[in-house]
């Protein structure tokens, strides 16, 4: 058997591990479930010289390769990432449990007691790239939500991932939980990803978690239903009422707390009234962090005229998700062309409004379509955690299903149970 054939041999064999796992798992209790992750938790602090060893692999290969230094970032794990990754995985098992919630109770006229009630979506696929956390958190989302998970990483982690998802299966299989509830199908080559994009019928749920080519690569392709998370090319508008201290604060830290974010800023937009009297203290401030600012034409000699080093902005930079220190301005005549870039060039992620006018900032909460919108705050709020959803799954920037950052509400759906005494239909 070829390598390309045995990757997709083990794919079905994991998923179909996976599908017979989550029938276990959608019956044990909820304490069985969160001791399960506090022993993962655990485990991984207990292993984690060997998974730091994998890691130094990893980022050794990828700096040889060429990789991005913000992709690098992404990458790198020691003793403090490893202990806040055992941190995230104790914080999910400390949330209330989804299942079993009843969402709908009500009596029906022929006497049926009607419930609908919250059960997990029941084998989970997450295929992704360069992030190692995301081992951990999707396991550990997915198997408190009661659904089993199948997990296929990029090949820059591959190391790391394998690691993490041995220590995690070992520690969830040792404290009770069945053979199956998480599997690694590896990251050699596109087929392990292809075979669990077909596996409708086994795999319920395909989420991707990456960059625009993967994301459209699952959507396009895959037979399972998909949960998209979408890439984050955000914006931070600032309005004409804008208030200079705030415009500084939120478009730094919205652009520079981590630049290889997807709720980091990559664009920043201004209006042309106020653009003389906000720009120099906004771009000296992303200046001074280390950002390039690519500007167009009226941005630019404003810039000028302070001393900021700018270089020209083409079309290509408007749609960019940068994921680097760069950032794109433009100058906007008003909050409909604001909001007229943000529909064309956006990605539904995160969107933001620095103004003092209360009527500019309905506008644009209404206006905007994205699964995140702020008024007076930076775009890094997005997420899981600063949501109170616990560790995430992704950031969901679709309208089915859910949207925004998911975790373990995200990963449940709900059935109808009803109960009679009897009753027959005429």
């Amino acid at each position: 058997m070829n390598d390309s054939n045995l990757a997709r041999k083990r794919a079905r064999e994991a998923a179909a591990r996976a599908k017979a796992a989550s029938r276990d798992l959608a019956r044990a209790t909820d304490g069985r479930r969160a001791a399960a992750l506090l022993a993962m938790a655990e485990a991984l602090r207990d292993e984690r010289a060997l998974i730091v060893e994998a890691n130094r692999l990893d980022v050794a290969a990828a700096r040889s390769s060429g990789v991005s230094d913000s992709l690098i970032d992404r990458l790198f794990l020691d003793d403090a990432r490893i202990e806040s990754m055992a941190g995230a995985v104790e914080a999910v098992a400390g949330l209330p449990d989804p299942l079993g919630e009843v969402v709908e109770h009500r009596v029906l006229p022929n006497g049926i007691e009607l419930s609908r009630v919250r059960c997990p979506l029941g084998a989970v696929a997450v295929i992704y790239e360069a992030r190692p956390n995301v081992t951990a958190d999707a396991a550990a989302i997915c198997l408190r939500s009661g659904n089993a998970a199948v997990l296929r990483g990029g090949s820059v982690a591959a190391r790391t991932n394998a690691r993490i998802a041995s220590v995690l299966s070992e520690a969830a299989i040792a404290s009770g939980m069945p053979v199956g509830c998480i599997e690694y199908v590896g990251a050699g080559g596109h087929e392990a990803a292809e075979e669990l994009m077909r596996a409708r019928g086994v795999i319920d749920v395909l989420i991707p978690r990456g960059g625009r080519r993967l994301i459209d690569a699952c959507v396009e392709n895959s037979t399972v239903p998909v949960i998209e998370t979408g890439t984050g090319n955000c914006h931070v508008y600032l309005h004409r009422s804008a208030d200079v201290r705030k415009a500084v604060d939120i478009a730094a830290n919205s652009k520079c707390r981590r630049f290889g974010v997807c709720n980091a800023a990559e664009t920043l937009l201004v209006d042309r009234d106020a653009a003389e009297g906000l720009l120099p203290a906004v771009l000296s401030a992303l200046h001074e962090r280390g950002v390039t600012l690519h500007a167009d034409e009226c941005a630019s000699r404003i810039a000028a005229k302070a001393g900021i080093p700018t270089v020209p902005a083409s079309e290509c930079d408007w749609e960019c998700e940068y994921l680097a220190p760069d950032i794109a301005v433009r100058v906007v005549s008003d909050i409909g062309e604001a909001c007229s870039h943000i529909e064309r060039y956006g990605t539904r992620h995160s969107e933001s409004i620095v103004c003092e006018d209360a009527l500019a900032a309905d506008e644009f909460a209404a206006s905007v379509d994205a699964a995140a919108v702020y008024v007076n705050a930076a775009t890094g709020f997005t997420d899981g955690g600063q949501f109170g959803l616990g560790a995430e799954i992704g950031i969901s920037t679709q309208k089915l299903h859910v949207r925004g950052p998911f975790a373990l509400e995200g990963l449940t759906t709900y059935k109808y149970v009803l109960r009679g005494k009897g009753q027959v239909r005429a």
